[in-house]
C-alpha cells in the first residue's frame, strides 16, 4: 500500500501555482483519484495515509496526485515534519471515504476565522463539457469571510463561504477573475487570468488567511471532458463548409481520375500483349 501511494505521489507532485493535468477517465474502472492541496500556510507537514508516512515536507501551496486507489475509507492525518509517526498530528486524523470511478481533491487548509486547520474533501465534477466549452470552478479554503468573484469588475460568483465552490461552464479562453469581499468590487486577490481550455476542468483554490495577508492561488486542472465534436467548426457565412465540402470532391474527381488512367494503362498494356 505505501509504495503504490508513494509511487503515485512521485510521478504526481507538483509546485504549487502549477497546472496539474490528469485525464479524468484515467483510473482503472472501480478505483478513485485523489489529489491532495496543502492550504494551512506557514505550515510544512508530512502527510501520514492509513498511519504510513505517504508525502514528506509537503510544502504550503503544494498540490500532489493524483493517486489511483481503491474505493474505500482511508485514514489522513497531517504532523510536523520529520515527525517520528502519526501519534500528534497538527491535523486529523481524518476519514476519507473514496467512491469507485469517482475523482477527489483533499484540502487541508483553514477554517473561515483561521483558528483553526480543517480539511474538506472535494468531489471533482469531471462530466462532459459541451463543444467549445471548460468547466471552472472556485473553491474557497481562505480564512476569510464571503467572497464574490469577479470578472470585468461584476461578480460572476456571489457570497462564496468557506468551504463552499461554485461552478461555471464557459466558453473557452481566458477570463480575468478577482476575489473581493461579498458585495464589494474592491479586489483582496487578483485580477488573476484563468486559461479556461476546451473539454478542461479548470479548479481554481483561494487559500491562506486574509488577516495575516498571506492569501494566495493554487490551480487545478483535470482534462478528459470532451464531448463530441471535440471542437466547434469555424468560419464566416459557411464559406468554411463549402470549402471543405469542394476539397472532398475535388479529391473524389482525383481519385476516379486517377483509377481511370491506371485501368486505361492496363488496357493498353493487354492490348499490345494480344497483338504480340
Amino acid at each position: 500500500m505505501r509504495n503504490k501511494i508513494l509511487a503515485g505521489i512521485a510521478a504526481g507532485a507538483v509546485a504549487a501555482l502549477g497546472l496539474m493535468v490528469a485525464p479524468a477517465g484515467a483510473a482503472t474502472a472501480g478505483n478513485a483519484q485523489l489529489s491532495v492541496l496543502h492550504g494551512i500556510p506557514d505550515t510544512p507537514v508530512d502527510v501520514y495515509v492509513n498511519g504510513e508516512l505517504t508525502i514528506d515536507d509537503f510544502q504550503p501551496g503544494d498540490l500532489a496526485g493524483p493517486l489511483e486507489l481503491p474505493a474505500g475509507d482511508y485514514e489522513v492525518a497531517l504532523t510536523e515534519t520529520d515527525a517520528a509517526d502519526d501519534s500528534s498530528p497538527v491535523l486529523g486524523p481524518v476519514t476519507l471515504t473514496l467512491a469507485a470511478d469517482m475523482n477527489y481533491t483533499a484540502v487541508a487548509h483553514l477554517n473561515a476565522d483561521g483558528t483553526t486547520p480543517t480539511a474538506t474533501l472535494f468531489t471533482n465534477d469531471t462530466s462532459a463539457t459541451a463543444a467549445g466549452e471548460g468547466r471552472l470552478t472556485v473553491r474557497h479554503v481562505a480564512a476569510a469571510p464571503a467572497v464574490d468573484v469577479l470578472s470585468g469588475g461584476s461578480p460572476v460568483i456571489e457570497d462564496l463561504s468557506n468551504p463552499d465552490e461554485a461552478t461555471l461552464d464557459l466558453a473557452a479562453g481566458t477570463v480575468s477573475a478577482s476575489v473581493a469581499a461579498a458585495g464589494t468590487t474592491d479586489p483582496v486577490l487578483g485580477p488573476t487570468d484563468v486559461d479556461v481550455q476546451e473539454g478542461v476542468l479548470t479548479i481554481v483554490y483561494a487559500w491562506g488567511s486574509l488577516e495575516d495577508e498571506n492569501l494566495a492561488v493554487a490551480v487545478q486542472t483535470i482534462s478528459g471532458l470532451h464531448s463530441a465534436p471535440d471542437g466547434v467548426p469555424s468560419g464566416s457565412g459557411g464559406q468554411l463548409a463549402e470549402r471543405d465540402a469542394m476539397m472532398q470532391a475535388l479529391l473524389v474527381l482525383g481519385g476516379l481520375a486517377v483509377a481511370a488512367a491506371i485501368a486505361a494503362s492496363a488496357v493498353v498494356v493487354a492490348s499490345a500483349r494480344s497483338r504480340r
